[in-house]
């Protein structure tokens, strides 16, 4: 699996530690390129809709992934875990008043777990600097086009804290099922980038 970012000076020492654990023979690398494909395998948006459409249709459930997304996952099957660190999901809910949009500023940090990989745009340094400066033009170039008065808080995710954003349940889809509802989502709802 590959972060697109192999030549930066944490991809660096995560390979001087993988061969200095390999010396010491601490760790097998065939085993953890099981695992990493393993996890590679399970990562898709598809676990993101899943969450999403499960707190429209279960305000416990929405109200527990809001308050902490970590503890709320197992309730769908999922986690935040599959590598050496647990990081801590935050789960930021798009209202009327307010729409999230999420980037890492630093290189392209992202709950892959749920969103499977990143977009590449969302790594360019392009998005990664204006959406944090102009956010209101970055969006209208994804073709949403917000009230102003609507707040957009952008969330700056890193090594330790990734971001999801829960879209705005569409209008007249009380009616669908929670399998209907998520064939709804787009990985680019779950960014921010887009109005589900």
């Amino acid at each position: 699996m590959s972060d697109d970012h192999d030549d930066s000076p944490i991809a660096a020492r995560v390979r001087e530690l993988e061969a200095t654990l390999e010396e010491k023979g601490l760790l097998d690398a065939a085993e953890l390129d099981r695992a990493l494909e393993a996890f590679a395998h399970k990562a898709t948006p598809a676990n993101g809709f899943r969450v999403v459409a499960r707190a429209w249709v279960d305000p416990e459930f929405k109200a527990r992934l809001l308050d902490d997304a970590n503890e709320a996952l197992p309730d769908v099957g999922l986690s935040m875990g599959g590598g050496l660190q647990v990081q801590r999901l935050w789960v930021v809910e798009n209202t009327e008043e307010v729409h999230n949009v999420i980037v890492c500023t630093l290189c392209s940090c992202y709950p892959i777990a749920l969103l499977g990989p990143s977009p590449t745009w969302y790594k360019s340094p392009a998005y990664r600097s204006k959406v944090v400066s102009h956010p209101r033009e970055v969006l209208a170039q994804f073709g949403v086009e917000l009230p102003e008065s609507t707040e957009i808080r952008v969330w700056d995710a890193n090594a330790e804290s990734r971001y999801m954003v829960l879209p705005r349940r569409p209008a007249n889809t009380e009616h669908l099922t929670e399998d209907e509802l998520a064939t709804r989502v787009t990985r680019n709802g779950l960014i921010g980038t887009a109005v589900v």
